[in-house]
């Protein structure tokens, strides 16, 4: 009689390496798409990398060298609406030089005024120097970093080794994926016009009547027309954007109003606030809670790719990364070049009408030699007398935990 021999179930769903495989796979997976991921938003951000796979090798490889000269590196940040954005996307709204020096634990933050009357570089034309990115990106695609970094060498009489772009939508996203940002203020800040103005109603946009009309007057000084004037029904920052006096947590929208803020006190003093903003916003990024919190680097990532551009390769953002983020605390020097002796600018008498305002340096038309002087020796310079120090605003708030 024959025996058939029937083998036991082995349920291998209940031996524990099988879940500890499935386990170790879902990582894998994980990781790998992860660092897909990391890939595309290198590779959207560098102008530099010409593939996905060759942003995520940069990523991993030792990466390339920075470039420092006389101790330090030299980033241009440039901030603007965005490309596409009605009300001159291209425009550079903030124009900032970072100069790092590792080895002496150094930053210095040097704005230019966006005013700043400027030949465009290859062109006798001039212009306002916050249209000269928009002018590059007319020429080539990418053109605007070459054509910045080339005007602002020029200026500055630094070289620029790297040119860094974000928009108003990767500021906001990136401060509300920190966490937001802790700022203490010795006074309040209020800024009730300049995102409460009011314009001819239309039906779409301009549609919240203000009780105010604009009068238009002919050659002889008659009205001819009376058209009434409207507020915008969705205006930014809520209409008139405003801080109280003490602690402040801001998180990436009201961030943003706060760096943009100029008509009620000054471009300059707009300046002074972005280099504040900017070093929280710095040391928030290298806090140790953000870099292993899965879900902020996710969301930095997803800030990132589509709202900030670069022209360093991944390799050499990387690189740039591991040399620069082991500054702890650095000692931080600004400057504000302004319509002053000491910011070096002035407003010309000989203007054309059709430059609207604008600034030229006190040493004369396209001299910028005083201001390089102060660009070259920023490190050993007095303080600029009208800026607080970056401390001064953390005083009170928070630390950022490490």
């Amino acid at each position: 009689m024959a025996i058939s021999v029937i083998p036991k179930s082995r349920k291998i769903y209940k031996k524990w390496w099988f879940w500890v495989l499935i386990a170790l796979v879902v990582l894998f997976l994980g990781a790998f798409a992860f660092a897909y991921k990391t890939g595309i938003t290198l590779n959207k951000i560098s102008s530099n990398d010409k593939s996905v796979l060759g942003s995520l090798f940069g990523a991993v490889s030792n990466g390339e060298d920075v470039v420092v000269e006389n101790g330090q590196t030299n980033i241009l940040l440039l901030g603007m609406r965005g490309e596409g954005v009605t009300g001159g996307g291209l425009l550079a709204d903030t124009i900032m030089v970072a100069s790092l020096k590792a080895d002496e634990n150094k930053v210095a933050l040097m704005s230019i005024p966006r005013d700043l009357y400027v030949k465009i570089p290859g062109t006798e034309n001039r212009s306002k120097i916050n249209a000269v990115y928009a002018f590059g990106e007319e020429k080539e695609k990418g053109g605007g970093m070459k054509y910045m970094k080339k005007i602002i060498s020029d200026v500055t009489g630094l070289p620029i080794h790297y040119v860094v772009t974000i928009n108003f939508a990767g500021f906001e996203q990136l401060v509300d994926a920190v966490g937001g940002l802790d700022i203490e203020l010795a006074e309040p800040f209020s800024e009730p016009l300049q995102f409460h103005q009011s314009h001819v109603c239309d039906s779409k946009i301009f549609t919240v009547k203000s009780g105010k009309v604009q009068r238009k007057i002919d050659h002889r000084g008659k009205v001819v027309a009376v058209y009434p004037l409207c507020y915008n029904r969705d205006e930014e920052c809520n209409g008139v954007f405003s801080l109280p006096v003490g602690h402040n947590h801001l998180d990436g929208k009201n961030a943003l109003c706060y760096v943009r803020s100029r008509m009620t006190s000054t471009d300059y003093e707009r300046a002074k606030r972005q280099q504040v903003v900017l070093s929280l916003l710095k040391n928030k990024l290298a806090s140790m809670g953000t870099l292993t919190n899965f879900n902020k680097l996710n969301k930095i990532l997803d800030a990132l790719g589509n709202n900030i551009g670069t022209d360093m390769s991944t390799g050499t953002m990387k690189k740039l990364y591991s040399r620069y983020s082991k500054m702890s605390n650095p000692e931080i020097f600004q400057r504000v070049f302004e319509n002053s002796p000491e910011g070096k600018l002035m407003v010309p008498q000989n203007a054309p009408a059709s430059a609207g305002f604008i600034l030229v340096p006190r040493a004369g038309w396209d001299n910028y030699s005083e201001i390089q002087d102060v660009c070259k020796n920023i490190f050993t310079l007095p303080p600029q007398s009208d800026i607080k120090p970056v401390k001064e605003y953390q005083r009170l708030a928070p630390e950022v935990k490490k």
